[in-house]
């Protein structure tokens, strides 16, 4: 895009120069450095923002992604390469409180338009006083979830484009100021975005009917991404970790989960693509049951049960309705 660029900081450019990074390529599918192209260029911080990103910007942005497809995005650090693609670009599209390097480099950087997805929908503290996630208590006097040691911007928990109906809210959100940044093509960001939200509020549709007549409202899983997902239906999510999924459970933490799956009928402990599933399988295996994916769609790799965000929640859908006994 054409836009005036603001100076590099001195320190940013000695590093570049020292690395050998005069010549910037992008992470992108288009192989462009970010701010070199004559279109809108954002760079985001994971798969989940740039998806909204590629499908509100259409053929007028150029995307570029700080995680890597098949990293975990969690504890992601930058490189000196990435800073300067930040710098350059015309947006940054992140959600504050998940990649705390991203959000520290974003706060710095002179980026003329920065999108913070979690401004644009309400966050939830899914932790009770207690220490447990979502605080539902079943009839066994269950918690639900344990303690984490990841931390998050006020204790919010992030994981909110796993709730169709809130990635729409952030969805209309990212089309405003898309529109606002680059008013020569609102019109068409103002339509792309109206396309995704009804796209997506047919997947809220489809999880509300697949969802119901189950024999059972708790599920297990990895770490505790699902909590708003599980909100939104009417579930429980036990998570053997918590909102970090590098976190280790307790032998409590397991004894605990293997008398709750007896006590309410659960069947499956699921896992994800990014992370070890050692841990879901040692527990399936003490306990009995089945495993199965439900990924967090937090990256899209050769492993991923779909090529984009609906496919994998349409894939989540089905585990989902075979594990909880939906009819």
């Amino acid at each position: 895009m054409n836009v005036r660029r603001l100076p590099l900081p001195t320190a940013v450019v000695a590093a570049a120069a020292a690395l050998g990074l005069g010549a910037l390529s992008a992470c992108s599918s288009g192989g462009a450095a970010a701010g070199s192209t004559d279109k809108f260029d954002v760079v985001a911080s994971f798969y989940p923002m740039a998806f909204l990103a590629e499908q509100i910007g259409g053929e007028h942005v150029h995307v570029t992604s700080l995680t890597q497809p098949g990293q975990e995005p969690h504890d992601l650090e930058l490189s000196t390469q990435q800073i300067v693609q930040l710098q350059e670009a015309d947006a940054a599209l992140h959600l504050k409180g998940l990649q705390p390097a991203v959000d520290e480099a974003i706060a710095q950087s002179e980026v003329g338009t920065k999108i913070d997805a979690a401004t644009l929908t309400s966050l939830e503290d899914h932790e009770d006083e207690h220490g447990h996630e979502d605080g539902h208590e079943d009839e066994h006097g269950h918690e639900d979830e344990h303690g984490h040691e990841h931390e998050h911007e006020g204790g919010k928990d992030p994981h909110v484009w796993l709730d169709p109906v809130k990635y729409a809210e952030v969805a209309e959100g990212v089309g405003k100021a898309f529109e606002k940044a680059d008013p020569d093509h609102a019109a068409d960001y103002r339509k792309n975005t109206e396309a995704l939200v009804g796209k997506l509020n047919d997947l809220d549709a489809a999880f509300e009917t697949g969802l119901k007549n189950r024999k059972t409202d708790v599920f297990i899983t990895t770490h505790a991404a699902f909590g708003y997902l599980a909100e939104r239906y009417g579930l429980i999510e036990e998570a053997i970790s918590g909102l970090s999924p590098e976190s280790e459970p307790s032998g409590a933490r397991v004894k605990e989960l293997t008398r709750t799956a007896e006590a309410d009928g659960v069947t499956t402990v699921f896992y994800e693509t990014l992370v070890s599933d050692r841990t879901a399988k040692t527990l399936a295996d003490d306990a009995g049951l089945k495993t199965d994916v439900l990924d967090p769609i937090e990256g899209i790799t050769d492993g991923s049960r779909g090529d984009d965000y609906f496919q994998v929640m349409e894939s989540n859908l089905e585990s989902l309705q075979t594990a909880l006994g939906a009819k």
